[in-house]
């Protein structure tokens, strides 16, 4: 069983990006509107040239506006990060992954006083059910895969959707027995998992 987590990292990156240019944007202003108030008592002063009001409007809409347009291209890029994240999260394991997840419950196992039943039903479901996307997302085709892919669906038939611990248990044999019957089969087919 895999685990994969989810970064947030981008979102938090993002708002100290617009923050800063928001800061950039407020300086920018307030140095544009404290430029066109200097005044002597006879107006500007000679080494200060006048600028217009509108002027100082202008250049501080413009600047609004490239960082209005340096944020929309911030937040796209961190948005096609995000999904190209997403994607690689999504996407199914290799089935050489995928089958030595399953292996690996060949070290657990639910004791008869019922210690670690919950975990063990629930990890050897959640391994079948990884192999069984894995092996249907394999170049070579669900039809390489035809009878692991067989047993694994009588198994969901058998479960009827419901995954809890009680039927998992109620269905023990079927659930390890598919598992027993895919181990053998990937065996004899050394190529789909080295």
């Amino acid at each position: 069983m895999s685990v994969r987590i989810r970064s947030n990292r981008i979102p938090s990156v993002r708002v100290r990006k617009h923050a800063a240019a928001l800061a950039v944007a407020s300086a920018l202003v307030a140095s544009l509107a404290g430029c066109s108030e200097a005044t002597t008592p006879n107006g500007p002063g000679g080494d200060v040239p006048y600028v217009a009001p509108s002027t100082n409007a202008s250049a501080a809409a413009d600047t609004a506006d490239r960082v209005a347009a340096s944020q929309a291209a911030e937040e796209d890029e961190g948005d096609a990060t995000q999904a190209a994240g997403e994607a690689a999260v999504n996407r199914p394991e290799l089935v050489r992954d995928a089958f030595a997840g399953l292996q690996a419950t060949y070290n657990d196992s639910c004791l008869p006083n019922g210690v670690n039943c919950v975990y063990f039903f629930g990890r050897v479901n959640d391994e079948l059910a990884s192999l069984d996307k894995a092996m249907k997302a394999d170049d070579q085709g669900p039809a390489h895969f035809k009878e692991p892919l067989a047993w694994m669906s009588e198994l969901r038939t058998t479960l009827g959707g419901d995954t809890s611990t009680a039927n998992l248990q109620k269905n023990q044999k079927k659930l390890t027995g598919t598992r027993d019957r895919i181990n053998t089969w990937m065996q004899g087919h050394p190529e789909d998992y080295r």
